[in-house]
């Protein structure tokens, strides 16, 4: 069940399972802070959004910014059926009113599966080596089903929004970040999470943190 959280949610590389692609930040914001953040993980499994939003939350609670789970904001009529801009007009309106300024909003966007030589480059190719070498130490190839592994990325999208008065829906923050088909769908979402919170914290955005520099790319 929970695997089907990242085809609604998930990445690798390294010790990690998530990756930072790229991201954009809106250039006429040096600093944003936030007061009240609704958290939106878009998918249908409802374990894999409560598990994904509590530990967003987590995170939030403990750098003292309120936030609130999608789940306890969202009834079930609301995502079962397409909303229309009006509608979401009106929920916005409503998230104003309880004092939301910002919205952190996760979906997965696209899907692609690889195949890579199981063996490296180096394994590949020796210095030396004749027609022989070569062809004893591949000829595995014509027989082994899993000398190609295949393997699925999902590309996840997190943008932060600002719902201030001013500045309805307005695009902070975009993340786009890769995920590898996971073995460990728990370590993926706190690997995932632990990237939006450093992220955002080295770009001055909702948090404070030291800046450690080449994680958020572009």
């Amino acid at each position: 069940m929970k695997k089907l959280f990242l085809l609604s949610l998930i990445v690798l590389f390294g010790c990690s399972s998530a990756e930072m692609v790229d991201n954009w930040k809106n250039p006429d914001i040096v600093i944003f802070d936030a007061s009240k953040v609704l958290l939106v993980g878009m998918t249908q499994n409802e374990d894999a959004r409560v598990d994904f939003e509590s530990r967003l939350k987590k995170e939030f609670d403990v750098r003292g910014v309120e936030s609130v789970r999608s789940v306890d904001v969202f009834d079930v009529a609301f995502t079962n059926s397409k909303r229309t801009e009006k509608e979401l007009d009106a929920f916005e309106q409503q998230l104003l009113d309880k004092d939301f300024d910002a919205i952190l909003l996760t979906k997965i966007v696209g899907s692609e599966t690889k195949q890579p030589l199981r063996k490296t480059i180096a394994q590949l190719y020796r210095e030396g080596d004749g027609f022989k070498e070569d062809y004893r130490r591949n000829q595995d190839i014509y027989y082994d089903e899993e000398y190609y592994e295949r393997y699925t990325i999902y590309h996840a999208e997190t943008s932060l929004y600002c719902i201030c008065v001013d500045k309805e829906r307005s695009l902070i923050w975009r993340g786009n970040i890769d995920l590898l088909d996971p073995e460990d769908i728990e370590k993926t979402v706190e690997d995932y999470v632990d990237l939006i919170i450093t992220a955002m914290e080295e770009q001055d955005l909702i948090f404070r943190g030291e800046k450690k520099g080449g994680l958020t790319g572009s």
